[in-house]
């Protein structure tokens, strides 16, 4: 006879009961019954099952006053892991985290995703199955994978569309390609709207409408707004990075436009003006290097690259009145010659009612933000009601299916 997880049937709606128990905190059947109006016996059956399948586990007693105390029952981060991959233009980051976005182990390397889907995939799926031993679990435990590419990326897809530093990615099915060889659920986005989700969720929790911004080799922005990532029609909203700076119309982009923000303002635009100078730059992260040692130019042009981003801000902070603006990516490292800048124009362009309670800072997740991001949407998939759901009703299907051997 096969082993098999004995789950009792009654488990509809369980999904729904589990979203109370995500954030740890212990708490009764009587607990849940008094949040949810639901009779104990509901209850205790959805526990149940959720314990059966490893989401919840027991947390001990609570204070009784009197007779004996109830038991206690609280998520279990551990019961399964996820995959999270952020690719940037010219590196890669991967993590093993637990479901509660907790890293376990993380790698990253020097990787260009203008190498294309093939290379880059291969990369992933590779030492992705090699980091879920690292940190010491089964490859059939890997339940998600979230992933986050730097370029517009239609979200219900997980497709990128057109994206202008991504040859040969146009329209690739990137979720079929890592399922198909993870044996899991793919989610995939613009990594500027997982840097947001990554930053929201691990520093600003409280913050309902925020706006982050990355200023890289590219530079583009991620929504929060009203607690929420908003990703648009199409999954292309907060690309301002190709919004046109007045005065620049002649200044070409790698998009096929001329005079965008990214063409002036971004990390490799401020390398090339560099260069001209006749200073030896490569990328974002040589400016910044000049910039912490004092070189009096690349401040001076990363001041101005402040300039020319709060002058795109402030339109963003009118629109959506934020009040919160998060700046990272590598030239974020430049730290106050940049922000002071952004607020120079922000401030002044803005509407006194906008710019009130406003902040403008730098990102505290940093280098992490993307894979924490990329793991929070993962996770947030793979536990929603209608997953939870669905796990519990493959489970019992196994249950039904499995017999003698």
């Amino acid at each position: 006879m096969q082993d098999v997880v004995r789950l009792p049937q009654r488990h509809a709606g369980a999904g729904e009961l589990f979203q109370l128990l995500r954030d740890g905190r212990p708490r009764t059947r009587a607990d849940l019954a008094a949040a949810t109006g639901q009779a104990r016996s509901t209850i205790a059956a959805r526990v149940d099952v959720l314990m059966a399948a490893g989401l919840v586990a027991p947390a001990g007693e609570a204070s009784s006053t009197g007779g004996r105390p109830p038991a206690t029952f609280a998520f279990r981060p551990s019961a399964r892991v996820v995959l999270a991959v952020d690719l940037g233009a010219s590196h890669a980051r991967l993590a093993v985290t637990d479901l509660a976005s907790t890293v376990l182990a993380e790698t990253e390397a020097t990787l260009a995703i203008a190498d294309g889907p093939e290379t880059v995939l291969a990369w992933v799926v590779e030492h992705g199955r090699a980091l879920v031993l690292e940190a010491g679990r089964e490859p059939g435990d890997l339940v998600s994978v979230g992933v986050g590419l730097p370029g517009p990326v239609e979200h219900s897809t997980g497709r990128p569309i057109n994206p202008p530093i991504m040859p040969a990615w146009d329209d690739v099915d990137v979720r079929g390609i890592l399922a198909a060889a993870l044996h899991a659920e793919v989610q995939v986005d613009n990594d500027v709207n997982l840097m947001a989700l990554g930053e929201h969720r691990t520093a600003w929790p409280d913050v309902d409408d925020m706006l982050f911004v990355k200023i890289a080799t590219g530079i583009g922005s991620g929504i929060i707004s009203d607690g929420r990532l908003r990703r648009g029609a199409q999954g292309a909203a907060g690309d301002i990075g190709h919004i046109a700076v007045p005065g620049a119309q002649d200044v070409p982009c790698r998009c096929g436009n001329v005079g965008c923000l990214e063409a002036v303002a971004s990390g490799r635009a401020l390398a090339e003006g560099l260069r001209r100078e006749g200073l030896e730059v490569r990328d974002g992260a040589d400016v910044v290097a000049l910039v912490r040692s004092g070189d009096l130019a690349a401040g001076r042009a990363v001041r101005q690259a402040g300039r020319e981003l709060g002058a795109v801000l402030a339109a963003c902070v009118s629109l959506l009145n934020p009040s919160l603006v998060v700046i990272g990516g590598v030239v974020a490292e430049a730290g106050e010659h940049l922000i002071a800048g952004i607020r120079e124009v922000v401030y002044q362009r803005s509407l006194p009612l906008a710019t009130q309670h406003l902040r403008i800072v730098t990102s505290q997740a940093r280098s992490q933000v993307g894979i924490l991001g990329a793991s929070a949407m993962a996770v947030d998939h793979v536990l929603s009601p209608g997953a939870i759901d669905g796990l519990l009703d493959s489970m019992l299907g196994s249950e039904r299916t499995s017999g003698v051997g």
